[in-house]
């Protein structure tokens, strides 16, 4: 680690090889807190690099749990988090819709961070137990066209990290690794990010991974599309700006899209949403990720169309019939 942390402090970025071997050191607990502190720190003055976030997630992926799933085509949704908006579950929601539109969807997820519900919080709230066990979540993508990954029974060198980080109190590369450690290695990903920095970043490491994917965030700082600003979307087909208008939608209010001060209040808005009590905009927020979500599913298709796929299945009651099937099956 002192080889790492002086070629850091010289200026220098560590390569590929390095950050993989330091995070199968970190599983063998071969660094102190004070170590793994000094190295996150050093990393998140300057931001982590491609190779840097490539390393650490291929030493992740070794150290825990892979399912697979590699016959079906299927989408993870989820967003880096630590924007510190504290929406609702947006991209939760969002994938319900998705998936009952007819698409797969391993949905890679855990509690919040920054925000008072994260997808496992109100997962959990709704009697949602977690496994790890192949037959359950096989049997939830086929009878319910959903599974969920719970990111601390698959992601087991996190927990290695987890009370530095949590030590430290601001986001670190960590953060960032989060949705690229899907266990299924979905074929199609839609990731949201707060920044125009962690959009090219992520844009280049998809490309790296070579998936199919989609790359978002709001101008105004979100980490999904927001419909408070216009957002940027970077696929591997297109890179565009959109604004709320363009894709059928009225501006939001910040307020608009708020998560509440509890879990509980976040809950009651998620299945608002579903059930169709939701306001417009916490309705039209949902529509825009999930149609975007379908829209790289579905390439060939215009994002207008992709939006009357995703109300189809929201105002039709199917993505709630999806979600009240997915818990039968995970309760």
């Amino acid at each position: 680690m002192k080889h790492y942390l002086t070629k850091l402090i010289s200026g220098e970025t560590l390569s590929q090889e390095e950050t993989h071997q330091i995070m199968l050191n970190i599983t063998k607990e071969q660094y102190n807190v004070q170590q793994i502190a000094a190295l996150l720190m050093a990393i998140q003055s300057r931001g982590a690099t491609v190779a840097e976030l490539l390393g650490f997630r291929q030493g992740l992926l070794e150290t825990g749990k892979s399912i697979d799933f590699h016959d079906y085509n299927t989408l993870d949704i989820v967003g880096t988090g630590g924007d510190g908006k504290n929406s609702f579950n947006i991209s939760t929601c969002s994938a319900f819709v998705v998936a009952g539109a007819g698409y797969k969807v391993t949905k890679h997820g855990n509690v919040g961070s920054t925000s008072v519900s994260g997808a496992s919080n109100v997962l959990a709230a709704h009697g949602v137990k977690f496994t790890d066990h192949y037959d359950t979540l096989k049997r939830s993508l086929d009878e319910a066209g959903i599974c969920y990954f719970h990111a601390p029974l698959f992601a087991y060198g996190m927990k290695f990290v987890g009370p530095t980080r949590k030590a430290l109190q601001i986001p670190t590369c960590f953060n960032l690794l989060g949705p690229l450690v899907n266990p299924c290695h979905p074929k199609n990903s839609f990731h949201g990010t707060a920044t125009q920095a962690q959009l090219r970043l992520y844009t280049n490491l998809h490309q790296k991974i070579g998936d199919n994917y989609g790359v978002v965030t709001s101008y105004d700082g979100y980490d999904e599309i927001s419909l408070t600003s216009g957002f940027k979307i970077c696929t591997n087909f297109f890179e565009k700006v959109y604004t709320p208008k363009e894709l059928g939608f009225n501006y939001v209010k910040q307020s608009d899209i708020y998560g509440g001060e509890t879990p509980e209040e976040a809950v009651k808005i998620f299945d608002s949403v579903l059930d169709g009590t939701s306001t417009e905009s916490q309705k039209n927020v949902v529509l825009a990720n999930a149609a975007c979500g379908i829209a790289i599913m579905e390439p060939n298709l215009s994002i207008e169309e992709s939006v009357l796929i995703a109300r189809e299945s929201l105002e039709s009651g199917k993505a709630l019939s999806t979600f009240k099937k997915f818990v039968e099956i995970n309760g």
